[in-house]
């Protein structure tokens, strides 16, 4: 599965930052009608070369993607290099993070073109049109369906079900302070306990045996036995946070595909994350920039991004795969938080959290 978000301080291992280049690219011109536009974003940006291959076709750019990390260090540097950008826009900042962004201007405003036809639920910043939203997915428990069968135990379906005894030692989660899906998962228990409810629900989780990890690549795919990755590191936790679209990744990327998922969902547990983009502050192709945002919201590649991402789209009318339908559904009610109320509290839930579980 591509979806691996990992968050690093500000100031931690910038020297260490690679960037890696995909497509086309010119010499690096800063030429305002250069033909080149530039996409910086985390490692998981994945799309069709024929999908991409049309846009430069019809609007006549060059496409340069800059993978710079995982989602919050790609975040982090370019918060640090707003003045001088790699590129002319940044896609990757979720909710969790949006306010970081926004707050240290990294963004200019810029309504896309077609934006009327993203569904209401995920649109912010409407006022100044800062970022356009582009994915939608669920961060949620997921489980091990043959460890729960052949051990005649149900799987736990609620953050409820995660503190009972039955499942000690079973489940493995990512750092809240340097994994998003880690985060989510802490924003959403916050969510469903309250201000003061969810340090007393996380002191049991640790009593109940959770295990942390740094980040979703170690977690999915070496402490959880029901991926792929898992089974051959002969992972020892049936339960990982992860995505509702984990199941249907596990099933497309098999071979022999098998006829039912692998795994399953704990839908009481899921957060909603929603990814956007928006055009960088200072950037040197402000109108390349625009056409790039406005193609990441047309059906052609919002149709296109779910099986190479494993997201869901966010505009009306977009098709949802099949596989996403069977075998990883959206969350009916997930847990959500206004992107204020995370702005306010984030970093010191996480300096309680990390306290709290770590220590």
């Amino acid at each position: 599965m591509s979806k691996k978000r990992t968050i690093t301080a500000v100031v931690v291992g910038l020297g260490l930052v690679t960037l890696s280049a995909c497509g086309s690219s010119d010499s690096g011109s800063s030429d305002a009608d250069s033909k080149t536009v530039t996409l910086v974003s985390h490692d998981s940006f994945t799309y069709s070369k024929d999908v991409l291959s049309a846009f430069e076709k019809e609007s006549g750019y060059t496409v340069k993607v800059l993978k710079d990390g995982d989602a919050g260090q790609a975040v982090n540097k370019a918060i640090l290099t707003k003045d001088n950008p790699q590129g002319d826009v940044f896609f990757g900042v979720d909710n969790t993070l949006l306010s970081r962004a926004l707050d240290n201007g990294l963004f200019q405003s810029y309504e896309a073109k077609g934006s009327d036809l993203i569904l209401p639920e995920y649109r912010v910043d409407e006022d100044k049109h800062r970022v356009t939203p582009i994915d939608t997915g669920d961060i949620c428990v997921n489980y091990d369906k043959a460890y729960f069968s052949e051990h005649k135990l149900t799987p736990p379906q609620s953050f409820d079900d995660l503190i009972k005894p039955e499942y000690k030692n079973l489940l493995v989660t990512e750092n809240a302070s340097t994994s998003s899906p880690g985060l989510g998962f802490l924003l959403g228990t916050a969510a469903k306990y309250g201000d003061d409810g969810w340090q007393d629900y996380w002191s049991k989780l640790k009593a109940n045996g959770v295990k942390v990890v740094d980040g979703w690549e170690q977690a999915y795919n070496e402490e959880f036995s029901g991926s792929a990755g898992g089974k051959k590191a002969k992972a020892d936790r049936p339960l990982v946070v992860s995505y509702a679209s984990s199941p249907p990744a596990e099933v497309i990327y098999a071979d022999p595909k098998p006829t039912t998922a692998p795994t399953g969902v704990a839908t009481g547990t899921c957060f909603r994350q929603v990814e956007y983009a928006g055009l960088l502050s200072n950037a040197k192709n402000t109108k390349g920039g625009e056409a790039l945002i406005d193609f990441l919201i047309t059906k052609q590649f919002q149709d296109d991004m779910p099986l190479n991402m494993f997201v869901y789209p966010v505009v009306e009318g977009a098709k949802v795969p099949a596989e996403f339908t069977k075998y990883g559904p959206q969350a009916k009610d997930p847990e959500t938080m206004d992107p204020a109320k995370i702005a306010d509290n984030r970093d010191q839930w996480v300096k309680s959290w990390t306290s709290l579980v770590l220590k």
